[in-house]
């Protein structure tokens, strides 16, 4: 057994002391941002929030996701109602996140400490105090106010972030299919733009309902990098604010998924050892009942080399875009001294902070799965490019699900409106 700490490195924490109440507004009538997921500027500063949650595990205080300029620190304020007339301003605690990249802006957590805050319905975050008097200022509606026992999905997939003219449309419905034979009942992507097709795919799961879009215009108001090293790919946030989107995901998620899967649209969690993810994560679960955090291998199945009977190369996909997972069952070996990344299936209800491939801040520790039991499929360009076939190893596990898998993924195309070919039957 394999018990790790997550946490990298302290915290950064900002604080602000001494709470003050003032006196409730005369007439606030509340201005709530337009759409699922907005980015609101912050008042009086160069930093923005995204969305509230009321943190039952810290007596009740109000978590709100924000984007912090780091090079801009400043005193700021809450204010939150109960009602249009009953409102209150405290001081903060400004939490940055420790994985920042070195870019100017990151994920925090703007922290709200008050009393009544349980009945509190709206937040505004302001860096003046008289903002709480301005009808005009936009609040966040506070969610999770209810901490249930009882869960809408099983498992949620986190899925950061959509942007360019990305339109890998072959290899996303046929993830999406795997993930529902998998036992998904759940996915959610943070959208900035994509390119046609995928737009196309993208409504028809919507339309199914497995399919939550959040919109993530972070381009209106930040120019986001879109890669993670700051001195190659310059900008104001790491890879488009993904770090702030999976943390978002997490809370809006706490009390609606028993468990959330934090990876990318062309990454499977693909259990080895089980049928499906649930059974996985029954057993791991059992072994560990304390551990909140399960972190899976990434391992890269290139997508230049084929397997070479060519039985999936099928006519039916070749006016789809994109890459056909099917074809790839060559993967590259571990590097040897280099950090092998992870991605993670959590409980939400036990992270407080996360990254990309560790949590920062969690309850009751991580376990590292078994390259064995679990692992991640991920087919991508190879980073070991210079390796033939021969140096690589045959992993065949997609083709376990072929029978249901292929019609599945024919029958998602012809009903997004896709070039699909004529259809074969399969018993």
């Amino acid at each position: 057994m394999v018990v790790l700490v997550c946490m990298d490195s302290p915290t950064n924490y900002i604080h602000y002391t001494h709470p003050k109440i003032r006196a409730p507004p005369t007439n606030n009538k509340f201005k709530i941002p337009e759409g699922s997921n907005s980015i609101t500027p912050i008042n009086g500063s160069k930093h923005f929030m995204v969305s509230a949650f009321i943190d039952h595990r810290l007596d009740g205080v109000i978590r709100v996701i924000s984007i912090i300029n780091r090079n801009s620190l400043q005193p700021l304020y809450c204010v939150y109602c109960s009602t249009e007339h009953d409102c209150r301003t405290v001081q903060t605690d400004v939490q940055i996140h420790t994985d920042h990249f070195s870019f100017p802006f990151g994920a925090s957590d703007v922290i709200c400490k008050g009393k009544h805050m349980q009945n509190a319905t709206r937040v505004l975050i302001t860096a003046d105090k008289k903002d709480s008097l301005d009808p005009k200022m936009e609040y966040l509606p506070i969610r999770n106010k209810v901490a249930r026992e009882t869960f809408k999905f099983n498992f949620t997939i986190c899925i950061s972030n959509l942007f360019g003219d990305y339109n890998n449309v072959l290899q996303f419905a046929q993830t999406m299919e795997m993930y529902k034979l998998l036992g998904v009942q759940h996915v959610v992507i943070y959208k900035t733009t994509c390119g046609p097709d995928l737009e196309k795919l993208l409504k028809h799961y919507e339309t199914e309902g497995i399919l939550e879009i959040v919109s993530w215009p972070i381009d209106k108001f930040l120019n986001p990098s879109s890669g993670w090293n700051i001195t190659t790919h310059k900008g104001d946030v790491h890879y488009y604010g993904q770090i702030v989107t999976l943390n978002e995901c997490i809370y809006r998620h706490m009390y609606q998924s028993r468990y959330v899967l934090l990876n990318d649209i062309d990454e499977i969690i693909m259990p080895y050892k089980h049928t499906n993810l649930p059974s996985l994560i029954e057993d791991l679960q059992s072994a560990h009942p304390n551990v909140g955090v399960f972190l899976i291998e990434n391992h890269i199945f290139p997508k230049t080399q084929f397997e070479d009977s060519g039985k999936f190369k099928r006519a039916e996909w070749n006016n789809i875009p994109g890459v056909n997972i099917m074809e790839h069952i060559y993967r590259e070996p571990d590097r040897k001294d280099i950090y092998n990344r992870k991605k993670m299936i959590v409980n939400p209800r036990k992270v407080q902070q996360t990254s990309v491939h560790s949590t920062l801040k969690e309850i009751g520790g991580c376990y590292q799965v078994p390259f064995n039991v679990c692992r991640i499929v991920h087919v991508r360009d190879p980073l070991q490019g210079n390796l033939t076939k021969d140096q690589l190893f045959v992993d065949k596990r997609v083709w376990d699900f072929e029978q249901e898998l292929i019609p599945n993924v024919d029958q998602t195309l012809k009903l997004s409106g896709l070039p699909v070919g004529l259809l074969k039957c399969f018993t």
